[in-house]
């Protein structure tokens, strides 16, 4: 190949540039051949004629380049790739509803509250969120348990006491009047009743009430330890002027008022009542309650 090339570039220099023998004593011929130099130079024509007619090697060469640059392209347009790295500005969405629903399960935390609606008469979505923030850390999380509803279980106070000893730690009491307040405190189970007034409880106890718009929590203000008296007729917390909530034995009828130890104003619509019903709920990790 190099030698056909060799004899081809002498024969198109010769037969362009060769001065002819009539000429090549004059002096205008030597100016003209001096002129013409660079134009005889055979790296000058060997380029042109490996433009026109490239050598096996140089195709070897580009063929090698051009499949380097296709493979990066390739991989570029690689679609795993692009779908790890979405184009922000491309006309393709990536937030379609099924990935933004699993986004929503993955980040929205699992409530146990919500499932209180089908055995509570009384607690809302709205009391669900307000006793997730005022409980004790303690049974954040747990399952809730109904231990005692006076539609379940029957008008009995003595029953509540006695289906405490299924769970020990803080319970639940919620009740509510025939007007629609609902209010109640926070004991701990197992109750223990006592012939003499002797009060229970812990700084853990608190009273609440929606009476006045949005929940209201009523925590001990520390003037007294009087937080709860168990009897077998009477279940009532605080002290220190009047009771602040009174349930009666008959679990039918109670009682409201201001009281020093959580600094309450009165938890029902009258400080005498009627009880719609009553509920006890406790909190456990164990499975045999679900």
């Amino acid at each position: 190949m190099h030698s056909w090339k060799d004899k081809f570039t002498e024969k198109i220099a010769n037969f362009f540039y060769e001065p002819s023998s009539s000429s090549s004593s004059s002096p205008s011929s030597s100016d003209h051949d001096q002129t013409s130099l660079p134009l005889k130079d055979e790296s000058y024509l060997s380029s042109i004629l490996s433009f026109l007619f490239p050598s096996q090697e140089s195709i070897s060469k580009e063929e090698n380049d051009y499949e380097a640059g296709s493979l990066k392209i390739i991989k570029c347009k690689n679609s795993d790739t692009k779908d790890e790295n979405p184009d922000l500005g491309s006309g393709k969405s990536t937030s379609s509803s099924d990935v933004f629903e699993d986004a929503i399960d993955l980040k929205t935390p699992k409530k146990h509250v919500h499932d209180l609606n089908l055995d509570s008469v009384f607690i809302s979505s709205n009391l669900s969120q307000f006793f997730q923030s005022c409980l004790p850390n303690i049974v954040k999380g747990c399952k809730w348990v109904l231990i005692y509803s006076t539609l379940k279980h029957g008008i009995s106070l003595r029953t509540l006491i006695r289906n405490t000893f299924e769970v020990h730690g803080p319970c639940l009491l919620i009740t509510g009047d025939n007007k629609g307040v609902v209010f109640g405190g926070l004991i701990n189970s197992p109750l223990t009743p006592t012939p003499q007034r002797k009060y229970q409880g812990t700084v853990q106890t608190f009273v609440f009430t929606t009476l006045y718009g949005a929940p209201t929590l009523f925590r001990p203000t520390g003037a007294n330890r009087y937080f709860y008296i168990c009897s077998n007729d009477m279940l009532a917390f605080g002290g220190g002027g009047s009771f602040a909530l009174r349930l009666d034995g008959d679990l039918l009828t109670g009682t409201s008022g201001p009281c020093d130890t959580f600094g309450n104003r009165c938890l029902a619509h009258n400080e005498e009542f009627e009880l719609k019903n009553v509920e006890l709920w406790g909190f456990t990790h164990s499975s045999r309650f679900r």
